[in-house]
């Protein structure tokens, strides 16, 4: 028998009580509302906008199929139902200032993403401490979690004051889970001026598979198609019009869709990590409940345990694909039969030579490099690790490199603790 959430990880006594109010009024719907038609209303008074746009399909339809595998399935409590309602909103807000930002410029959608370096692999392998580690490369770009929540602040952004009202704006969606559930602190960390994963960047196409991550909406199915639209979208804006740079991307999600993300991004290059599955699925796992618990006093544990074997199978599966290099299939890329890469960061494995491969550029008036060679083995693309080599903790005084300039920020006002034996995904 598991033990539930609520053994696991007991409420703080200020979101214990917040979720009685829902109770003393017979239900947290009645304090917290995720009406479609009044949150899209809130996001065109509050902008003066009305566009969403149709770049990425039919975003109304997928944001009433959302709602009502939410309010069907989920069982959110009062701050479940208030962070979903914030992320709702400001994602409608996000929509209608990407659409207005298309309207004015127009020749963001000519942009070209050229050769993105995307990290993949199981949740728990070591994707994250990778991905961060390679955003620090000072010729790469990754999505802050503030471009993330925040590609277009409705205000300039012109002073270290201006930068430091937007980081405080994304800490609600982001430092805020580990006030809601201290424990998270030692599972994930979320921080505002740290790159994140590209399912956050997705959110305002109402397809994005955090959605599911954050919900337990079995009545709803994440449209990856429709994301991945929105993504490209999302970084042909964010990169428009400033130096050239390599993006850094990441998510455990794109392992079930390599050949949607090569359908999208041809020439991108893939860094799949590796670890040992009995430790990644059961850590995976129970992050996915912890996630939930943030939100819902039912997470159904079992239910989360019963699609452990699914993850392995994937795994498998790609192992398969890469060793009759058809990963991704030879139709859709040119110049290589396979370039998926395998890391294993808990090992003396070798480690990637160098975030940004020399390519040839594809802006007026740059710098033209050489192309990369084909890489149809994980030989050619890696070197061995320096002995003794360890990760460099981020200061204030060196932060995530992003596609926009990040103050220096003290930490010290909120610490987190984090245990010893604690580890990063």
């Amino acid at each position: 028998m598991l033990k539930s959430m609520a053994e696991r990880y007991p409420r703080p006594d200020w979101v214990r009580r917040m979720n009685a109010m829902g109770d003393s009024v017979g239900g947290a719907a009645r304090m917290v509302s995720l009406d479609v038609d009044e949150l899209v209303g809130l996001a065109r008074k509050s902008t003066g906008l009305s566009e969403f746009g149709s770049f990425d399909g039919d975003w109304r339809g997928r944001l009433e199929s959302l709602v009502a595998g939410i309010e069907s399935g989920a069982n959110l409590n009062v701050v479940g139902r208030l962070m979903t309602r914030q992320e709702i909103l400001r994602s409608l807000r996000t929509r209608l200032m990407i659409t207005r930002r298309l309207d004015e410029q127009p020749k963001i959608l000519d942009e070209k993403i050229v050769a993105p370096i995307i990290v993949t692999g199981q949740g728990r392998s070591g994707t994250t401490i990778l991905f961060e580690l390679l955003s620090l490369d000072p010729k790469a770009r990754s999505i802050s979690a503030t471009d993330a929540a925040h590609p277009i602040p409705g205000f300039p952004v012109a002073t270290p004051a201006d930068r430091a009202k937007l980081i405080a704006m994304t800490e609600c969606e982001q430092e805020f889970w580990a006030d809601v559930q201290p424990e998270f602190a030692t599972i994930h960390e979320l921080r505002s001026d740290l790159p994140v994963e590209c399912i956050h960047a997705t959110m305002p196409s109402f397809a994005s598979f955090i959605w599911w991550m954050m919900s337990d909406v079995p009545s709803w199915t994440p449209d990856f198609v429709a994301a991945m639209t929105f993504h490209k979208v999302f970084l042909q804006m964010m990169q428009y019009g400033k130096p050239e740079a390599t993006w850094i991307l990441k998510t455990p999600v794109y392992l079930p869709i390599l050949d949607l993300v090569f359908a999208v991004y041809p020439d991108a290059w893939i860094l799949l990590t590796h670890r040992d599955p009995l430790k990644t699925v059961p850590s995976g796992l129970s992050t996915l409940a912890s996630c939930r618990w943030h939100r819902s006093d039912t997470v159904d544990l079992e239910r989360i345990r019963a699609g452990g074997t699914g993850i392995f199978d994937l795994m498998v599966h790609i192992q398969q694909r890469r060793t009759k290099a058809s990963c991704p299939p030879a139709s859709s890329i040119s110049t290589s039969p396979n370039r998926c890469a395998i890391r294993s960061p808990r090992s003396r494995a070798p480690i990637v030579r160098s975030a940004v491969p020399s390519r040839q550029s594809t802006r007026p008036g740059s710098a033209t490099t050489s192309p990369p060679s084909p890489r149809t083995s994980t030989a050619s693309t890696v070197m061995p690790p320096k002995t003794g080599a360890t990760r460099r903790p981020r200061s204030a005084s060196a932060p995530a490199a992003t596609s926009t300039p990040t103050a220096s920020r003290s930490r010290t006002e909120r610490p987190r603790a984090r245990p010893p034996n604690a580890t990063r995904s």
